[in-house]
């Protein structure tokens, strides 16, 4: 039995039960593979399955304002995803008729869709010989073959020649997300993999040595910068304070409660208001919250001021609560402020 039917009938009995699994449309597929980076499959469901209800084709997704786009992404991250899939929605509505393409070109050339994203867009829902290479799939690769590599391009060429090899008969659709779960549920990444369970243990150089945990090599994790701030939970008669971040940059579009670099107690923080000409009834501490970005850690604590008259301050949003709840994309790093409002 070769490489290729081992691996594909483990998968049939085996295979994990997504929702765009079940109707691959193309649509479904490059919607679910554009919420998959840098996320993982459980958290995607959700956010999948309502994003779909809201825009069930490419044509109504095209149509919708990106703040709409971005609401239904609140809480998902990289939010430049959700900006990156509506811009994409408008190109492939005017240029494709509202069908996702299926050259690479043509996928390459839209908006947050990267090699990765476009093979696995190729092989899953149009059947074509690809293989979207991933760590996960490396990682596989590197264990069968016993392959180390320091250059990161050369090792993910090497993992594509050697699968593309040994994809033979089968169709790739099935054949690359055989893998994936492969990856996810068999040859997990840390700790020893589950080599008893593997349908490829016959053809695993590493598992006949003994060498699995030395391979794929471990790579060292940058640091990240930590960051403090102070927020502040803004109201004047029923209404609420937000301000929209820039058009660039983290958290780009996003609402916002105002913040202010560094932390400070109760009485500098009044006193730092008051400064300002914010002339309040209440100051309250809301608590601390900390929020962990892929490069940055925020360190954040909060506070709620009553306001007795409206500020002066310009760019602020005063929305009510239910506004603020449906309406307004807040991101997940001030969620725990938002929902201290919601609660009270």
């Amino acid at each position: 039995m070769s490489l290729e039917k081992s691996l594909l009938d483990w998968y049939n009995a085996n295979r994990r039960h997504m929702p765009w699994r079940e109707d691959p449309t193309p649509y479904h597929v490059y919607l679910s593979e554009i919420m998959l980076q840098q996320t993982q499959v459980d958290t995607v469901k959700a956010y999948y399955l309502r994003f779909l209800e809201k825009f069930p084709t490419i044509k109504a997704l095209s149509k919708a304002s990106e703040e709409e786009v971005l609401k239904l992404w609140e809480g998902l991250g990289y939010y430049s995803r959700g900006r990156n899939l509506y811009q994409s929605a408008k190109t492939i509505e005017k240029d494709f008729q509202g069908e996702i393409p299926s050259k690479k070109e043509d996928l390459l050339a839209l908006p947050g869709v990267g090699a990765y994203t476009s093979k696995a867009v190729l092989a899953i829902a149009f059947h074509q010989k690809e293989i979207a290479v991933d760590g996960n799939l490396i990682r596989v690769y590197s264990r069968l073959e016993e392959k180390k590599e320091i250059n990161a391009d050369k090792m993910k060429s090497l993992c594509e020649a050697f699968l593309l090899k040994q994809l033979k008969n089968e169709d790739p659709s099935f054949f690359n997300q055989a893998l994936m779960d492969l990856g996810e549920l068999v040859c997990l990444p840390r700790g020893l993999p589950l080599c008893d369970r593997c349908p490829l243990k016959a053809y695993c150089q590493s598992n006949k040595n003994g060498t699995m945990l030395d391979y794929p090599p471990l790579k060292k994790t940058k640091e990240k910068k930590e960051e403090s701030l102070t927020v502040y939970v803004l109201t004047y008669r029923g209404k609420i304070a937000i301000r929209q971040r820039k058009a660039k940059g983290l958290l780009a579009s996003l609402y916002e409660f105002p913040w202010e670099p560094g932390k400070g107690s109760l009485k500098e923080t009044r006193e730092k208001l008051l400064h300002q000409g914010l002339v309040f009834k209440s100051l309250e501490p809301l608590g601390q919250s900390k929020h962990t970005f892929s490069h940055l850690i925020l360190e954040m604590q909060g506070f709620q001021a009553e306001l007795v008259q409206r500020p002066a301050i310009p760019n602020l949003l005063w929305v009510d609560q239910k506004d603020l709840i449906s309406k307004y994309p807040i991101p997940t790093a001030f969620s725990f402020y938002k929902n201290k409002i919601i609660e009270d």
